[in-house]
């Protein structure tokens, strides 16, 4: 099987995951946040919603400097603004995944801040830490937001406590 396949089968259970998460945002509460230091629940949903798009990033070039390289990112005003935009996101991510060659996994690719290199990895490694890892641990963090505004939360790997 081609190592872009498994990472498209990999991507769409966990957008499945995603997308139950970002439907379950109280529309009311964007600007919430747990502590002054944190992101708002809107700002989290978003940057949750964007991650996808470092596919094409990693896919289009060998390297990402973020003082170089444009990264838009999802604005929002609402919660189905969001989910929007992470349709679109995904669907572009998928279709550059389709188009990727098993070669192209073992290149290497750098995320860097101008000089400063923060880390030189295969593409497939890449994929894993920046995209599925990076996804996994903000909606995490978006579950518990949930959690401390008395959403009821939904299962990712099975139920959740809200579940039965």
């Amino acid at each position: 099987m081609a190592i872009q396949t498994t990472l498209i089968t990999e991507l769409k259970h966990e957008a499945s995951n995603t997308r139950k998460m970002l439907e379950r945002l109280p529309e009311d509460k964007l600007s919430w946040k747990p502590h002054e230091k944190s992101k708002s629940l809107g700002q989290l949903a978003a940057h949750v919603a964007e991650i996808p798009r470092w596919i094409i990033h990693l896919l289009s070039k060998i390297e990402f400097d973020m003082e170089r390289d444009a990264f838009d990112r999802v604005k929002f005003s609402s919660r189905d603004e969001i989910i929007s935009d992470f349709e679109q996101i995904l669907e572009q991510a998928v279709e550059a995944l389709q188009k990727c060659a098993d070669g192209e996994w073992k290149v290497n690719w750098t995320f860097k801040r101008g000089e400063h290199k923060i880390f030189e990895l295969p593409r497939e490694a890449a994929m894993r830490s920046l995209v599925m890892n990076h996804l996994v641990h903000h909606r995490g963090q978006l579950s518990v937001y949930l959690r401390l505004l008395n959403v009821p939360v939904p299962g990712m790997y099975g139920p959740s406590a809200d579940e039965k």
